[in-house]
């Protein structure tokens, strides 16, 4: 009878395949991680003020920041309580004022018995340059006080964030009566890491083209079509692919400067030298012999 034989398991096939797969679980880990890191930013409330029974509450969030224009659109929500409201918050029971910042460009005014509403205020960012990105950083000043009947009323002021594209740092504070926040944005966690990902993938596929150019060149290849092709295609997309930055940065930018610019530079230089290097080696090439006859010779 003949013995069977265990064969030994290949391995070497599957430790690579393990590997593989723990780096995907690990990446997938740590973008959970950052994800969860970005939301509990955008979760984190700021709170400043009174918290006397007869108050103005006042929720505030930060809706867009346009870094562009250099201002933020902040959403605000006015509520009175006690003695200073009716219909439960609804509405003031006299004429309410609310008192902000000079970075605001108005008073917010609500008649007496009517209908308080959400409004949006524009609020002037002062330092930074949108230029900078994806490494710029802006200030903004945010101060809210009350008068109701002509007589300064205590507010209580809590702000947050909503825009995922920033990451917000408050300093809250109280300073007679009205509620103070310092305000420090910059980019968010993810739109720095995808920033520095497409400058990093710029500079890539511009090492790549000039890489192939080189080859092309040196070996003096005539007119490859193929890689023509693929190195016009590499010099459209890139701009199409810059554009994709979250943000929507103005050209000019250090993005740019870093990496755009100079990947545009270098692939379309690479372009042109192939295709002119081609044209010279299609010209210097020797034409092909006619074919002789069936009997070996050139005919009558």
């Amino acid at each position: 009878m003949a013995t069977s034989r265990h064969l030994p398991r290949p391995r070497g096939r599957l430790l690579p395949a393990g590997l593989v797969l723990l780096a995907v679980a690990a990446a997938a880990a740590v973008g959970v991680w950052l994800q969860f890191g970005e939301r509990q930013d955008l979760d984190t409330r700021y709170r400043a003020g009174s918290a006397a029974p007869d108050r103005v509450d006042i929720t505030a969030s930060v809706q867009r920041v346009d870094a562009a224009a250099r201002e933020l659109v902040l959403r605000v929500l006015v509520t009175p309580r006690g003695g200073l409201a009716e219909a439960g918050g609804v509405s003031p029971a006299r004429t309410l004022t609310l008192q902000t910042s000079s970075s605001i460009r108005r008073d917010l005014t609500y008649p007496a018995h009517g209908r308080i509403a959400t409004v949006d205020v524009p609020v002037t960012l002062t330092a930074g340059s949108v230029t900078d990105y994806p490494f710029d950083a802006y200030d903004a000043a945010l101060e809210f006080g009350a008068v109701q009947g002509g007589e300064p009323v205590p507010v209580r002021m809590t702000l947050s964030n909503n825009d995922a594209l920033f990451s917000a740092v408050v300093d809250a504070s109280e300073a007679d009566g009205v509620a103070v926040f310092s305000v420090d944005l910059a980019r968010s966690t993810s739109v720095l890491i995808f920033a520095v990902f497409m400058m990093a993938a710029m500079w890539a596929l511009a090492i790549a083209v000039l890489i192939g150019a080189w080859f092309l060149v040196s070996r003096r290849k005539g007119l490859t079509w193929p890689a023509l092709g693929w190195m016009a295609a590499t010099l459209f997309a890139l701009a199409a692919f810059r554009n994709t930055a979250p943000g929507a940065p103005p050209i000019g930018s250090l993005l740019d400067y870093i990496a755009f610019l100079w990947a545009e530079t270098i692939i379309a230089f690479c372009l042109v030298t192939v295709a002119v290097t081609g044209m010279r080696a299609e010209a210097r090439a020797p034409e092909p012999e006619p074919d002789a006859g069936p009997g070996g010779g050139h005919g009558p």
